[in-house]
C-alpha cells in the first residue's frame, strides 16, 4: 500500500530520511505517527524515524545533534527549527521490572525492530514516498479497527506491562475494538500493572477518560480487572461500571476527567486531595478537582451565594459544569456566567484596599487580626452589603477595631 497524501509533518522530515539513506543506510517513519497518518488524522504528532545506521553512525551524518537516550538508540536530530527523534533497530531481553529492557542490542533489521513493538496497528513503517511496510497485518487492523498485540500478547504484556493500560486508552482514544485474545491476556496479566510508576498510570488513564469512546474502554478497565491495581480504586468496581454507563460526551482537561472520576467514587474534598496525592497527580489538578467537589452540592441545588461563585473562579465552575452534565445537572452556561459577573470582584488583588493601606491609614498592628479584618472585608464587598471604595472599607476597618 501506498500513502497518497503525505502529510507535512512527514514531509519536513524527508531531509532527514534522506541524508540517512545517502549514506547507505536505511530509514522510516514508525510508530503512532503513522498511524494516524493512515486514520486520515489532520494533526500529526512526534514524528519519529527508525534506521539501521548506529548512534554513532548517526551522529557522523547530521552535524546537530542531542543524545536524548543513546544507549537505547535514540539520538535526535535538530533540523532548522524542528527535532526528530532517530532510533536504531533494536532487539531487546530480559524485563526485570516489566517496564524496560535489561539489554538492548542494535541490528540491522527492521524486522526484528517491528516484531517488539506493542499492537500490530503501531508495528507499521512508512518509507519517505508513502510506501507502507507493514509485516504483522497492522493495515488489517487498522481497517477493522482492531487493537491487537504484535505476536503472543502474553509476551508483549511481560516486557512492558504499561501496554495493558495502553491498550485500553487506544480503545477510548481511536474508537477500537481490542481482539479476544489480546483483551484475555490483559485480564490474566492484570497484577504485573502494580509493578509500574503511578505517573505513567496516571498519565495512560487521564488519555482514557478524555477519549471520544470512554464508555467500552471504562467497561473493560474493569472487567479485565485492571482497576484493582490502581490507588483507591480496589474497592470501587461498581462505582467504576456506574461511571462507565455515563454518556461518551467529551471531557476537555485532566481536571474535568478526574472530577468525573472523584464524584463518580464518592470521594469527599479531602479524600481526593489524599487520593490524587496517591496518584502523584500535579498539586494544581488537586486543588482544582477538591474545589470542584464542593461545587457539585450547589450545581444539583442551583443554590449558589456570591462567596461560592467566587471562591470557586470562573475556571473551576466552568469544569464543573462540565462534568454535571453528564448527570443531566448541568446550568445553562449564559446563566451562570450571567450570575458570575454580577460579582463586585473576581479576586482578591481587585479589593480597594490591602494590608498596606490598613497599615498605613489606620491604627491597626501588624498580625493575625489584620488578616481577619481584611477577610471579613472582602466577603462583605463580595456579598454586595459594602461598596469596593477604599474610603468606606478603611472607615469600617476603624469600626471593625473599636
Amino acid at each position: 500500500m501506498r500513502l497518497t497524501t503525505i502529510p507535512t509533518e512527514f514531509l519536513q522530515a524527508v531531509p532527514v530520511i534522506a541524508k540517512i539513506e545517502q549514506a547507505g543506510f536505511e530509514a522510516y517513519f514508525v510508530g503512532g505517527s503513522v498511524r494516524d497518518a493512515l486514520l486520515g488524522h489532520k494533526k500529526i504528532h512526534d514524528v519519529d524515524i527508525a534506521t539501521s545506521a548506529y548512534p554513532a553512525e548517526i551522529k557522523q551524518i547530521f552535524r546537530r545533534t542531542v543524545d536524548t537516550g543513546i544507549q537505547h538508540g535514540t539520538v535526535t536530530v535538530l533540523q532548522g527549527d524542528l527535532s526528530y527523534e532517530v532510533t536504531t533497530f533494536r532487539t531487546e531481553s530480559g524485563y526485570q521490572d516489566f517496564r524496560r529492557p535489561d539489554h538492548v542490542t542494535f541490528v540491522r533489521s527492521l524486522a526484528e525492530d517491528l516484531k517488539r513493538r506493542d499492537f500490530t496497528i503501531n508495528a507499521l513503517a512508512l518509507q519517505h514516498d508513502g510506501t507502507v511496510i507493514d509485516l504483522f497485518d497492522g493495515l488489517t487492523d487498522l481497517n477493522r479497527r482492531v487493537i491487537r498485540a504484535v505476536g503472543t500478547p502474553e509476551t508483549r504484556f511481560h516486557e512492558d506491562a504499561l501496554r495493558m493500560m495502553r491498550a485500553i486508552r487506544f480503545q477510548s482514544q481511536l474508537d477500537f475494538t481490542i481482539e479476544p485474545a489480546t483483551l484475555a491476556a490483559i485480564q490474566t496479566e492484570h497484577h504485573l500493572l502494580a509493578k509500574i510508576a503511578v505517573e505513567r498510570i496516571h498519565d495512560e488513564f487521564t488519555k482514557l477518560l478524555l477519549g471520544q469512546r470512554r464508555q467500552n474502554a471504562l467497561q473493560n478497565f474493569v472487567t479485565t480487572r485492571l482497576f484493582e491495581d490502581c490507588p483507591g480504586m480496589a474497592t470501587s468496581e461498581q462505582a467504576l461500571l456506574q461511571l462507565s454507563r455515563l454518556p461518551d460526551q467529551p471531557l476537555h482537561s485532566a481536571a474535568s476527567a478526574w472530577t468525573l472520576v472523584a464524584a463518580g467514587l464518592g470521594w469527599t474534598a479531602q479524600q481526593a486531595i489524599k487520593q490524587l496525592k496517591r496518584w502523584k497527580s500535579p498539586n494544581q489538578l488537586i486543588a482544582t478537582v477538591s474545589t470542584n467537589l464542593e461545587l457539585i452540592p450547589h450545581f444539583i441545588a442551583n443554590d449558589f451565594t456570591n462567596w461560592d461563585l467566587y471562591q470557586a473562579g470562573w475556571h473551576c465552575l466552568m469544569i464543573t459544569n462540565e462534568v454535571m452534565a453528564l448527570y443531566q445537572k448541568a446550568i445553562p452556561e449564559a446563566q451562570l456566567q450571567q450570575q458570575y459577573q454580577q460579582l463586585p470582584i473576581k479576586t482578591k488583588n481587585e479589593l480597594a484596599i490591602n494590608g498596606r493601606d490598613l497599615l498605613q491609614r489606620t491604627t491597626i498592628k501588624p498580625g493575625p487580626q489584620m488578616g481577619q479584618l481584611l477577610k471579613q472585608l472582602e466577603q462583605a464587598v463580595v456579598a454586595g452589603t459594602l461598596p469596593n471604595d477604599a474610603a468606606v472599607l478603611l472607615q469600617q476597618a476603624e469600626q471593625m477595631m473599636a
